[in-house]
């Protein structure tokens, strides 16, 4: 798939059908993380695949929509080491990640968390480290065709503010 019309075709998924992620497509998406770039190349960063059935269901209950953790077939928490511009780096490498996916036919979901103590301590983090983000993977229940329309078409489709309410020349 294009880049662009991974970019503006790329929607949030948080319904998966019931299907298991291809071994290859699961190791494209972490590589995608992995080698994605960060501050100062330090790569303070961890991906933790939760996959124990009693770990999911835990870790379920510490997310703000819990269906999106109880339905994915692939489960990815992003750890950080350090604070400051590691925040930046959590993005970079969670967008690569969701983008690899996509490219795969693969949708995705960032998940905030309501008690990230809870989970730091259930994962067994290290001091110094915290969940950043959980990201949860999985084919559509719906499927989808990012091919089906033109870039232009998914931008008019988006629910963002207008180009110029955003880019400012000056």
């Amino acid at each position: 798939m294009d880049a662009y019309l991974a970019i503006v075709s790329k929607r949030e998924v948080r319904s998966y059908a019931d299907r298991p992620i291809d071994p290859d497509a699961r190791r494209r998406i972490l590589e995608a993380g992995r080698i994605s770039g960060s501050s100062g190349n330090k790569q303070q960063w961890r991906f933790i695949v939760v996959e124990s059935e009693d770990k999911r269901a835990r870790l379920a209950e510490t997310v703000y929509v819990p269906g999106n953790v109880q339905g994915a077939k692939l489960i990815v928490v992003v750890v950080m080491q350090g604070g400051g511009r590691t925040n930046f780096d959590v993005g970079r490498t969670s967008q690569n990640m969701m983008l690899a996916a996509w490219n795969e036919g693969i949708g995705s979901c960032p998940n905030g968390m309501t008690d990230s103590d809870a989970v730091a301590s259930m994962l067994g983090l290290h001091t110094g480290e915290e969940p950043a983000i959980i990201l949860t993977f999985g084919y559509p229940a719906r499927p989808v065709d990012p091919e089906g329309r033109a870039p232009e078409e998914w931008i008019r489709a988006a629910n963002r503010k207008r180009f110029d309410e955003v880019v400012e020349t000056v």
